[in-house]
């Protein structure tokens, strides 16, 4: 056994039973018809919920205008932010679309049955609402430095949202721990596990002429000259990644759906039976892993991890953005659950539904995890070649996952821990370091890490976020408002002259409602 061979034992002996250990606290199951329901998989799912009912089913009304918004209809060129709308979502698509929609769906409906698809396109269309909700906040409550440099997320609205509520304690209890989850989640599902399944993409495509990629020596390699290409994308910031994900995150996703495509039209003939076995596999009776709850868990469990909705990691990424208007951002980040869970989830789904190739239906009859070989098996069903165009894909999904959640974890270790330059190049050292990590790891440990630290980022993130849906709503009612009068003709300066008015009167109300409270 080589020295590597035993770093890739240690690694596993030391993160197997504290994976084991998380996911049993943070999955904690409650019988349901029969059946063991994860009560953090609910937690999620009635946010989005409650927060459509709430917004009036925002996610459908407003989709239009933000359309507008990235397009930059509404653009203003002296708005305080780094980044344009349409950066700033291609920042946050690309943190979201990674392998979770190819690796992640794959273990989703191999584990849940085709059902999970169905319940994984509903939790995006209720996640479009929770992004909505976090993502307003997350630019109404940034800070922008003396250079422009802008600073945003859960640990900020929460912190200094909550005060504003006049829940201060509170605000500071929930505002740490958000922020440790997202940097967990930062380490491990947006960088281990991208590096675990895009190597292991490599292995099943290469293995057939060299097993170079498939020892230890070469997941070593692999895992170094990744943490380079990161490295050197991390010393741009914010601005870097937005410039780098505007170009490559249309051009990734339009190859990928365009894959997925050809590999359903060489299996035409199986696209009836493919959308029946969803629809009836999502509520179906009989059994637990097929059946209808287990359908559901595995696809709201996979759809939280793929499009991120109530995590809070998104509104970092988005509080970067020039406006000044802090709802306009969360419209435009409804589109995010939109093309990562119900288009590019769902083409997934289908793809590996309708090939149904011999790893798929091989994983069907075992309750082990299996990845991102299901796919490319699905791929190959349509040409032997296939499989190289979903390594690409991969890598660039895998790559610009990491380098969106590079930055998300780097806010979150500055709020920690400051934001020295000591600080912030030990933070780099570590995140490379896990870089590496990633490509020594097993599969099951990467799932089970990855979805404690994520749910868990939800549990502190979505207390905050209900508790300030009023002010998202304020903040609502002010872009409509706006929306209606530029479209009406008036200029920037008269609609900006009555916001300023409008601020000061309700500022003033607030005061003379405190002095009336003093004296009584």
């Amino acid at each position: 056994m080589s020295w590597t061979d035993d770093v890739d034992k240690a690694i596993s002996d030391f993160f197997d039973p504290l994976s084991s250990t998380l996911s049993d606290i943070v999955f904690y199951n409650v019988p349901v018809f029969g059946a063991e329901f994860p009560v953090i998989v609910a937690w999620l799912a009635i946010a989005g919920f409650v927060f459509t009912i709430y917004f009036g089913f925002a996610q459908i009304r407003y989709i239009k205008l933000a359309l507008k918004f990235v397009s930059g209809k509404y653009e203003q060129k002296d708005a305080p932010g780094e980044i344009s709308h349409f950066q700033a979502l291609t920042s946050a698509v690309s943190g979201t679309v990674g392998l979770g929609n190819i690796a992640g769906v794959a273990v989703a409906v191999s584990l849940g049955g085709p059902g999970a698809t169905f319940w994984m396109i509903l939790c995006g269309f209720l996640g479009m609402a929770t992004k909505f909700v976090e993502c307003t906040l997350g630019v109404k409550y940034r800070e922008i430095d003396e250079n422009g440099r802008v600073t945003g997320g859960p640990m900020l609205y929460l912190r200094k949202g909550l005060a504003e509520r006049g829940l201060p304690q509170l605000g500071r209890l929930i505002a740490a721990p958000a922020a440790l989850m997202v940097l967990l989640f930062a380490l491990f599902g947006g960088n281990v596990l991208q590096v675990n399944q895009s190597l292991e993409q490599i292995v099943s495509v290469t293995q057939d002429s060299t097993d170079f990629f498939a020892g230890s020596a070469g997941s070593l390699l692999f895992g170094v000259l990744m943490a380079a290409l990161v490295a050197l994308v991390l010393i741009g910031g914010i601005k870097s990644i937005g410039a780098l994900t505007s170009r490559l995150v249309p051009g990734m996703a339009i190859l990928y759906v365009t894959a997925c495509l050809i590999v359903i039209l060489f299996n035409i003939g199986q696209v009836p039976d493919a959308i029946n076995a969803i629809i009836t596999g999502a509520f179906s009776p009989e059994g637990v892993t097929g059946g209808v709850i287990g359908a559901l868990i595995q696809g709201f469990r996979r759809a939280a991890f793929s499009n991120e909705a109530g995590v809070g990691s998104a509104p970092i990424a988005h509080a970067a953005v020039k406006t000044k208007r802090p709802a306009t951002e969360g419209l435009v980040a409804m589109i995010e659950p939109f093309v990562d869970t119900v288009i590019i989830c769902t083409m997934t789904a289908l793809t590996i539904i309708i090939a149904s190739g011999p790893v798929y239906e091989a994983a069907r009859q075992s309750d082990e995890p299996v990845g991102i070989s299901i796919t490319s098996d699905a791929f190959a069903t349509a040409l032997p070649w296939f499989p190289n165009i979903l390594t690409v894909a991969v890598l660039l999904f895998a790559f610009s996952t990491l380098i969106t959640w590079s930055y998300y974890g780097q806010k979150s270790w500055h709020y920690l821990f400051g934001a020295s330059k000591v600080s912030d190049t030990l933070y780099k050292l570590v995140f490379c370091f896990f870089v590496i990590i990633g490509a020594m790891m097993s599969l099951g440990s990467l799932v089970d890490l990855s979805d404690s630290a994520l749910f868990l980022a939800a549990v502190f993130n979505i207390i905050g976020l209900y508790l300030l849906a009023p002010v998202v709503k304020r903040e609502l009612k002010k872009v409509l408002e706006y929306v209606r009068r530029r479209d009406a003709g008036h200029t920037e300066e008269e609609i900006e002259a009555d916001e300023r008015a409008a601020e000061a009167a309700e500022a003033a109300a607030r005061t003379a409602g405190k002095d009336s409270l003093v004296k009584d």
